[in-house]
């Protein structure tokens, strides 16, 4: 495993629509999901190289969080943030820690204002 730096990219209000959620009226109508998203990765060589070789694309990390999102329909949102992290592990082994939070501003409780939201901490597997 790659040592802790505390160096990190970080894709913050990914927005997405989806028909993630327990209720049958969820997986008909769908909704707005944001999320954020930090991958704990070294990021010394790119910042004393200035090389993009050196580091992990911004779109490459969106374009496997969209196709998990997309890709299975949860009930949860715990289970759908666990399978971006899965995917994000599997594709990319740079990454050794990933946090990652998902919104859902239109969760089907009374809410006055705000959102229902949950947040994993995974670190890679040994």
């Amino acid at each position: 495993m790659l040592p802790f730096t505390g160096d990190r990219i970080i894709l913050n209000d990914l927005g997405f629509y989806g028909y993630h959620g327990v209720f049958s009226e969820e997986a008909r109508l769908g909704q707005r999901f944001f999320i954020d998203i930090q991958c704990g990765v070294d990021l010394t060589a790119p910042g004393t190289t200035d090389e993009l070789g050196h580091t992990l694309s911004y779109a490459d990390i969106y374009e496997v969080v969209k196709a998990n999102f997309e890709g299975k329909r949860t009930k949860l949102i715990e289970a759908l943030a666990q399978n971006i992290v899965t995917g994000l592990f599997e594709v990319f082994p740079e990454i050794g820690w990933i946090i990652i939070r998902i919104r859902k501003p239109e969760a089907p409780i009374a809410m006055v204002h705000g959102e229902a939201a949950i947040e994993l901490h995974r670190v890679r597997p040994v």
